[in-house]
């Protein structure tokens, strides 16, 4: 993730989706990450469109959705589409109420359903097990948030732009490298404008 290669990603960059491995290691900062910024309070605009994950093995789709709704300023919808339905029947939700809207919302969970079994590798049933997560790292107001349905609410990563919104989102890609030197399995994917 050096400046070379970040400098070949178009721009502007609207978000960020990273995978990566859910361990131990993870789970202990998640859990304490939570405890303080309960203790200590952050900043979350309420612009930030933030939904829960209930259904397993969505948090890609969570992902998207996080990023897509991020960032509608910069989004052509079709006028009869899907997405933007459901983005427009849930914005005045909370984070709960549009987890369990997207639980019943057929034509998003059809899918991804579909989506899943199209890829080269075997999608993991519903309910298996699976050791890597999908989150959203997105500019909402200057500020780059982090949205990670298994979390109670959005992540305040501090200030950024439009100009070092993917440097910055690359910054926080690597803390989660950092706490596990060891793991391999991460991937960082930039949503550009076109």
């Amino acid at each position: 993730m050096d400046s070379e290669l970040l400098s070949m990603v178009p721009r502007p960059v609207c978000a960020v989706l990273l995978l990566f491995p859910v361990t131990e290691k993870y789970e202990t900062f998640r859990t304490e990450e939570e405890e303080r910024i309960k203790a200590q309070g952050q900043e979350v605009r309420s612009s930030v469109y933030f939904m829960k994950q209930t259904i397993n093995n969505a948090c890609g789709t969570i992902g998207l959705i996080h990023a897509i709704a991020n960032n509608r300023d910069k989004m052509n919808f079709e006028s009869n589409s899907t997405l933007k339905k459901f983005l427009e029947d849930s914005s005045s939700m909370s984070p709960e109420e549009r987890a369990k809207y997207l639980e019943t919302y057929d034509a998003i969970r059809v899918t991804h359903e579909s989506s899943a079994h199209e890829g080269q590798t075997e999608a993991p049933s519903i309910d298996e097990k699976v050791d890597l997560h999908f989150i959203a790292l997105v500019n909402v107001g200057g500020h780059l948030y982090e949205l990670d349905g298994r979390k109670p609410f959005p992540i305040n990563h501090g200030q950024t732009s439009d100009d070092t919104f993917l440097e910055d989102a690359v910054e926080v890609c690597k803390k989660f490298m950092e706490r596990d030197p060891e793991e391999l399995r991460f991937n960082a994917i930039a949503l550009s404008a076109a």
